[in-house]
């Protein structure tokens, strides 16, 4: 077993679209360098989900909040997280709240506190803007997504800051892509519902079907060839639909940074709630102002 000063330091991301703001303290963490155990090795799992203990997640958290900056020697800055509930409920804070919030954003412009949200598929996208020292952060699921939570944070921001969509940069960290991120047509149906351009964020492939094709005799029908239908599969690109909610809140194409890495694509690297079959930790996304 490695002892302590042999373990991992946390492996920490950062967008390049942030990391030239010297105000500015942010983070998207990953799996790697923590005290769970539950999870395969020594993972960096910064939820209290319930197969890990809380212990090691508080560990886990200080671990990391060191390793973005938030704890030092002379601070330690409070976390402001929520419970998530798939919604686009936002909310302004300038202090750690009394009681635990609920909803999917969290914004302020006071020095000194980091705001978090926690995700293993679902995206994190931090926004900042660079004129009002503002900064906000929201979970971004499908739910949100076609909520049209990103896009109603940058309007937040607006209202409470007198932010201007072109001061505000955007990084969306790591989340499952449309490579990977399958869905059912009742998913499709919402975004039909609420975007013009919603066939530009899904596409469709069929199953193959080993059976069919060693034993075509079997499936004969009185369909003409080539018509009996296979099952579709249909995925969402996740990480465009929120692009073109920031375009359209009026970012600017140039201050969003979007993550290459799909969670479900690396379980290595991050933790995917859908490629672990729910059994999996939780990172998080933080931002703060310095």
């Amino acid at each position: 077993m490695p002892t302590r000063a042999s373990r991992k330091q946390p492996k920490v991301l950062n967008a390049d679209c942030l990391s030239h703001i010297p105000w500015l303290l942010h983070g998207f963490s990953t799996r790697v360098g923590g005290s769970s155990r539950v999870y395969g090795g020594e993972a960096l799992n910064l939820g209290f989900t319930k197969h890990d203990s809380r212990a090691a997640v508080e560990r886990n958290r200080t671990v990391f909040l060191r390793q973005v900056g938030a704890i030092t020697g002379k601070q330690h800055w409070p976390l402001v997280t929520l419970r998530q509930v798939h919604s686009d409920l936002i909310h302004c804070v300038c202090e750690v709240p009394e009681n635990a919030l609920v909803g999917d954003g969290l914004l302020t412009q006071q020095p000194g506190i980091v705001l978090a949200v926690q995700t293993a598929d679902c995206l994190p996208i931090i926004l900042v803007d660079i004129k009002h020292r503002a900064v906000g952060v929201v979970h971004a699921g499908w739910r949100g997504t076609v909520k049209r939570i990103v896009e109603k944070a940058v309007g937040e921001m607006q209202l409470h800051f007198g932010s201007l969509p072109r001061d505000i940069h955007a990084a969306i960290g790591s989340g499952i892509h449309n490579c990977c991120y399958q869905v059912g047509p009742e998913v499709r149906d919402n975004f039909e519902s609420q975007f013009a351009y919603s066939a530009e964020l899904f596409h469709e492939t069929r199953d193959s079907d080993e059976i069919r094709e060693k034993y075509p005799l079997l499936f004969l029908s009185a369909r003409a060839p080539g018509h009996s239908e296979l099952p579709k599969k249909i995925f969402l690109d996740l990480v465009e639909a929120n692009r073109r909610q920031l375009l359209d809140a009026g970012v600017r194409r140039k201050n969003i940074d979007a993550s290459p890495l799909c969670t479900a694509c690396h379980p290595d690297l991050l933790f995917s709630h859908r490629a672990e079959h729910g059994v999996t930790g939780r990172m998080l996304a933080v931002v703060g102002i310095v």
